[in-house]
């Protein structure tokens, strides 16, 4: 038993990797499309703070005054990437997970091209990649300390200017409600179903779906989280107990809470 969960947990890890490369080579839908193009949040802090600092330009020293002020208001809501670190989970800090910092180029890449239209906020999410893009992103792998636990779970905190996150969450909502399935990057996805909201942090959305990619099924969990202007994006996959795919309890509790401290 130990080998086979073993083995399925390394196949989940390939799996993940598989989809992040496609998502960063573009992908292929069999119609030769080719990735749409968006500003990417794993720049630095300096550059996402900088962006938001930057005011629009106005026709006049009033206007332009008002601009600057409502910039400076936007900036001042952005959480750095360096803020998001601080407040991701560390290993150790929830029990029975090792947790582990996601490469940057992971988190939050160019988003490519779903079918349908109506699917393209899932699929983004599946590779943390969202419309509007995150000015900043991080993200955390988790492994169980338990032999037999077959499960993977990663998260991504992203940030936002204000009213930016919201529209993340509305689009996710909208989606779960329309799609079924998709293809993005080459790969089939289905079983698409909408789960009760959690009633987590200002506004949450929780769904589950299954992907075929290279020739594995994989049953997808996840839970989407808005604390003011940050996403807090949880996913878990199980390819032994499908049935049973969740975002475990302990790590989203330990992750809201000290995004919460960090917003307030």
């Amino acid at each position: 038993m130990k080998s086979k969960v073993s083995r399925a947990t390394a196949a989940l890890a390939v799996v993940a990797a598989l989809g992040c490369s496609a998502a960063c080579g573009g992908g292929d839908d069999g119609k030769g499309s080719k990735p749409v193009k968006t500003a990417t949040a794993t720049a630095g802090a300096s550059g996402a703070a900088k962006n938001a600092e930057e005011p629009e330009s106005t026709d006049g020293p009033q206007d332009a005054g008002k601009a600057k002020e409502s910039a400076t208001a936007d900036a001042s809501a952005v959480l750095t990437r360096a803020q998001l670190d601080e407040a991701a989970l560390a290993d150790g800090e929830v029990k029975g997970y090792g947790v582990e910092k996601t490469a940057a180029s992971d988190v939050s890449l160019d988003s490519v091209p779903a079918t349908p239209d109506a699917c393209q906020p899932i699929a983004d999410m599946f590779l943390f990649t969202t419309d509007p893009t995150a000015r900043a992103g991080v993200g955390r792998s988790f492994t169980a300390k338990d032999d037999l636990d077959a499960s993977v779970t990663s998260l991504a905190l992203l940030s936002y200017r204000s009213g930016e996150a919201d529209e993340v969450l509305a689009g996710l909502r909208t989606a779960t409600g329309k799609c079924t399935a998709y293809k993005h990057t080459g790969y089939r996805y289905s079983d698409v179903k909408a789960l009760k909201d959690p009633d987590l942090g200002d506004e949450s959305v929780a769904y589950r779906l299954r992907g075929s990619i290279e020739g594995a099924e994989v049953p997808s969990a996840f839970t989407v989280v808005r604390v003011g202007t940050v996403v807090v994006a949880f996913t878990s996959m199980n390819m032994l107990a499908p049935d049973k795919v969740k975002v475990p309890s302990e790590i989203i509790e330990k992750q809201l809470a000290k995004v919460e401290k960090a917003t307030g």
